[in-house]
């Protein structure tokens, strides 16, 4: 019995010492340089220092955030879409999700659309436009792609949103 009680003393003590090196260590943490209180001017400090994930996994360059600034469709597709709850928005994945929608609370059916973009050029083959409607009947559902003529309705009407926001860029820019 002596001996179990020694072993627990010594391994209870270890344990002890060996936590309280652990914080001698984090305490290096708090021993920074002059760390900026201004958290914007901190950002751009950091990355200006080639810090962030982005830029450490590309290398100094920085990222690639054209869809989410530039892209013409992006912007005319969330314009088009405004109507509808976005579910997943991924900018740098280049795919826009919607919720379930429906017309009326007593519906019982909704749909769900999704943009998938390809490119940040102005064309057809730059984005697909894939509709699903859920149906559902005394708590059984079912859930089917839409035609495609209504996905290609929606893909038309992104179309003609992004070739306006695009006329209306030109024209301030000539001015």
């Amino acid at each position: 019995m002596n001996i179990l009680i020694k072993s627990i003393v010594i391994a209870s003590s270890l344990l002890f010492l060996l936590s309280c090196q652990k914080e001698d260590s984090n305490s290096k943490i708090l021993k920074r340089k002059n760390v900026e209180p201004n958290l914007n001017k901190r950002a751009e400090n950091y990355v200006s220092e080639g810090g962030g994930i982005l830029n450490k996994m590309k290398g100094s360059q920085g990222g690639n955030f054209e869809f989410a600034t530039a892209n013409v469709l992006w912007r005319a597709s969330l314009k088009t879409l405004d109507f509808i709850p976005i579910q997943s928005a991924n900018y740098s994945g280049g795919v826009l999700v919607t919720d379930w929608y429906s017309n009326s609370l007593d519906s019982n059916s909704s749909i769900k659309i999704e943009v998938r973009f390809k490119s940040t050029e102005l064309s057809p083959s730059s984005i697909d436009v894939l509709s699903y409607k859920r149906t559902c009947k005394n708590m059984n559902c079912s859930t089917a792609k839409l035609e495609s003529n209504f996905s290609s309705d929606i893909k038309l009407k992104i179309l003609n949103n992004a070739r306006e926001i695009s006329i209306k860029e030109k024209s301030k820019k000539k001015k």
